[in-house]
């Protein structure tokens, strides 16, 4: 069956929904390879608006799709790994390919988002989805024609929340007026598995740095994969520091000092310097899932993103 795709004048979605996608613990190959498909509820597939279920979520609205099958999804990387040209790219069974940022739906219900792994922790290459490539494939960064690495490695898994944007045209008057950084919005998941690059994992929120990197607003959500086994311990921002003491320090201190040893100042926090708790981390997600939601419409200019 192919994937059940489709375009609607709100956005364009494709049916993944649940499940922790697992394979093989190295960088993609250029060689394909299956994954285990999601879990799906039955229902149309559909945009739909829809209060989340948690209590600490009440009210919040998010966008979303509802899948009608369970899809089987592969990871194909295209060239050779820690080269200029390599990409790895989400493809349906067909050989379709899909994009991690516009096709993976944000949440699940019941307070559970999906959060797609760009670095597995404690690597130093700088993956990103390319925002600006047809079906934005995972590829490492580049600064004037060079791979960039991190100049020590990360010490949690880092990536994206799908179906997010720091809109570029909006200045958050509760940071310093800074405007978003043209971006989804990153995630740092701090469970104890090192995840691979192209995973999908199932996370809980527990908050929120505000990051200004050269005046823009960089935000970094403070999450953990629900198959971590500390994952029922933690729910707020106060229980990581209660079971992971230092995190937030450190991946503030992490973040704030890694231009250093290039030469540049080190970055700046709002919302005084400290993580803001689950709440206020929903709000974010609610806000930048709507930024996407008018992009993806072209109710804002696109410009050089990619919107297939």
């Amino acid at each position: 069956m192919a994937a059940a795709t489709t375009t609607t004048t709100a956005a364009r979605v494709t049916a993944f929904a649940g499940g922790v996608l697992r394979y093989p613990r190295s960088i993609p190959s250029p060689a394909s390879y299956f994954l285990k498909p999601f879990s799906a509820s039955s229902g149309a597939l559909r945009l739909s608006s829809r209060a989340l279920s948690s209590p600490s979520a009440k009210g919040r609205r998010f966008y979303t799709c509802r899948a009608i099958y369970n899809p089987e999804v592969q990871i194909k990387g295209e060239g050779q790994p820690e080269t200029l040209d390599y990409r790895v790219f989400f493809v349906d069974h067909s050989g379709k390919k899909v994009s991690p940022w516009h096709d993976v739906p944000l949440q699940l219900g019941d307070g559970v988002y999906n959060f797609i792994v760009e670095i597995p922790k404690e690597s130093s290459a700088k993956m990103e989805v390319a925002t600006d490539e047809p079906f934005t494939p995972i590829k490492q960064d580049t600064k004037k024609g060079k791979l960039r690495y991190y100049p020590y490695n990360i010490n949690w898994n880092y990536g994206l929340l799908p179906q997010t944007w720091e809109d570029p045209s909006f200045a958050n008057n509760e940071v310093d007026g800074a405007f978003g950084d043209n971006d989804p919005v990153d995630v740092v998941e701090i469970g104890e598995r090192r995840g691979e690059i192209g995973e999908i994992l199932k996370i809980k929120p527990l908050g929120a740095l505000a990051m200004i990197d050269e005046g823009e607003l960089d935000w970094k959500i403070v999450a953990i994969s629900l198959d971590d086994p500390k994952a029922a311990l933690v729910n707020d921002v106060d229980d990581v520091e209660k079971h992971f003491p230092g995190t937030l320090t450190a991946i503030r201190d992490w973040f704030r000092d890694y231009k250093i040893p290039d030469g540049k100042p080190a970055n700046k926090f709002g919302l005084g310097n400290k993580a803001a708790n689950k709440d206020y981390a929903l709000k974010v997600i609610k806000e930048t899932n709507e930024s996407w939601v008018k992009l993806v419409k072209r109710s804002i200019p696109a410009n050089d993103l990619s919107l297939v």
